[in-house]
């Protein structure tokens, strides 16, 4: 499994399994499953209800002795009710108890939601929380550049991650070029558009050239972008195929291809915009 070290010296698998949607005993398999074929990165969240799920086939999987905890990275976030300087430990003892752990390898905000006012002292209560060993790495997720330069200067402490919306279409190439200078990695949630984009000609044409899915060379563009990928699946056979996205390369031509996709093509951010999503009254 192909890694990216974090700017605090981590390093985080570059595939990971995103796992919204995935609830109950289907979730389990899933999750088992996946550690089976070779997943190590776990990505869940408060907000998804499942980290119970995932915290169990984790669990079950290491009594089963099919991996160690020091193999895994396992991924949750604090949500927006629960943000705040004397919220913040509270939600994430609730995490970690659903989970079931000692520790998480990496704790984000979930959403700024900057009219609450409170991602500063959030991202700081995180920090805290990361000074006391229960968490690896700290960082944040859907953060715009403002508001991103704005925790950086005001909690003196650069996120290790900020995970948002990316794939084929939407580059975010101005949020990764300060992510660059920043000493920030980028990880792309929804990286298959939720498999909006996967007919598109360019992905189809360059998928043809390679002899693969569409699906990996959309996967295969963001980790040639040097971003961490964290595709959902609800399959097995998706979970392998999506795994199989480490194993070629795209040529400098078809990396350009595909990030040059976009504008006329009447791609674009799909989800919620981070500027106004979670803001009371949204």
């Amino acid at each position: 499994m192909a890694t990216v070290t974090l700017n605090d010296g981590t390093d985080i698998p570059q595939i990971g399994m995103g796992t919204w949607g995935i609830q109950g005993e289907e979730g389990l398999r899933l999750v088992r499953a996946a550690i089976e074929l070779g997943y190590r990165h776990f990505d869940t969240a408060s907000a998804y209800g499942n980290e119970e799920v995932v915290g169990r086939a984790v669990t079950d999987a290491i009594a089963a002795g099919d991996v160690t905890r020091e193999e895994l990275f396992i991924t949750t976030k604090v949500w927006q009710d629960e943000q705040g300087t004397d919220a913040v430990p509270l939600a994430f003892r609730a995490s970690l108890d659903r989970l079931g752990l000692d520790y998480v390898d990496l704790y984000l905000v979930h959403w700024p939601a900057p009219e609450l006012g409170r991602y500063v002292e959030s991202f700081e209560a995180i920090a805290r929380l990361q000074g006391l060993g229960l968490v690896q790495s700290i960082g944040v997720s859907n953060f715009y550049e403002e508001i991103l330069r704005e925790v950086v200067e005001k909690a003196g402490i650069v996120p290790a991650v900020n995970q948002v919306e990316l794939h084929p279409g939407f580059s975010q190439a101005p949020l990764r070029e300060l992510h660059t200078a920043l000493g920030v990695t980028t990880a792309a949630w929804s990286p298959l558009g939720r498999g909006r984009l996967l007919s598109n000609p360019v992905l189809d044409a360059v998928a043809r050239a390679v002899g693969r899915s569409a699906a990996q060379v959309a996967l295969r563009w963001v980790m040639q972008l040097g971003c961490v990928a964290i595709p959902g699946a609800s399959h097995p056979k998706r979970l392998a195929q999506n795994l199989a996205a480490a194993d070629f390369t795209l040529s400098r031509e078809q990396m350009a291809a595909i990030t040059g996709l976009g504008g006329e093509s009447g791609f674009g951010r799909f989800f919620e915009d981070p500027r106004t999503f979670g803001n009371p009254g949204f």
